[in-house]
């Protein structure tokens, strides 16, 4: 979690730091412990550079489609969240043609709902913790809409397009709670911090006889790879954190319709 509650910047400068230190240091104990006791010859280095590009190859493609995945989840995110928004201020103008007092009754909840978004849900939802808030209200406005039992032929229109304003307003909410924890799995993880130590650790047997030039080359690749894993991390979770996606669409319901 901490990863998420500070500045992309100083996320960034610390996870190509950290990844260019275990590098540097991987390629020492290797120059040093393991070189030595192998046997070079003249095209060692070209049977390397087929290996680094195979590997690499097949690695870039892995993490590329994750970093696409984890891009799509994100858009997708907020494109959930703008959503749920809109479906709430399309239900209140739709219960704001409900007689009283049902209408006050209906339009309360969702000014409550949004209320609770915006204060306490959201702030929880940046912790990585989920409120049960919001469910108490949308099932009071579930039981008084239900409850209703329109007389003429335009309010049981308006009732049924209603309905289905709400039933839209609850699957969004529901997508927008199972995104809130979603991330990549374990596994995928996995995959990503292996083929990185492959990938780094073939560099390491070049034939090269400065070892300032090894280095230099080494830390190229770790410093490409860290801005990469930065991406993935930064939008893999999406509703987390202070760089996490903002209510401003629920913002801007609540000031301009609901009031």
């Amino acid at each position: 979690m901490w990863a998420y509650n500070i500045s992309p910047l100083q996320l960034a400068l610390i996870m190509v730091a950290t990844i260019e230190a275990v590098s540097l240091i991987g390629l020492f104990l290797a120059r040093r412990f393991v070189l030595p006791h192998l046997r070079f010859h003249d095209g060692i280095n070209d049977a390397i550079s087929g290996t680094v590009q195979a590997i690499g190859v097949f690695y870039g493609i892995t993490v590329g489609l994750i970093a696409v995945r984890v891009w799509n989840t994100h858009s997708n995110a907020e494109d959930v969240a703008s959503k749920e928004a809109a479906a709430i201020g399309a239900l209140y103008r739709d219960v704001s043609g409900y007689p009283q007092p049902v209408r006050e009754k209906l339009q309360s909840y969702l000014r409550g709902y949004t209320h609770a978004l915006i204060e306490d849900i959201w702030p929880a939802q940046q912790e990585g913790r989920q409120l049960d808030v919001g469910t108490q209200l949308m099932d009071d406005f579930q039981a008084t809409l239900y409850s209703h039992e329109p007389t003429t032929a335009g309010q049981i229109a308006l009732h049924g397009e209603t309905l289905r304003a709400f039933n839209s307003l609850i699957a969004y909410r529901r997508l927008r709670i199972d995104a809130v924890l979603g991330s990549l799995s374990a596994v995928m993880w996995g995959v990503i911090w292996v083929g990185a130590v492959i990938s780094i650790g073939v560099a390491y047997f070049y034939r090269i006889e400065d070892p300032r030039m090894h280095a230099i080359l080494v830390a190229l690749m770790a410093g490409f790879l860290g801005v990469v894993l930065f991406m993935i991390v930064i939008n893999d979770r999406p509703f987390i954190g202070r760089n996490s996606i903002r209510p401003d669409s629920y913002r801007l319901i609540l000031d301009h319709l609901i009031r």
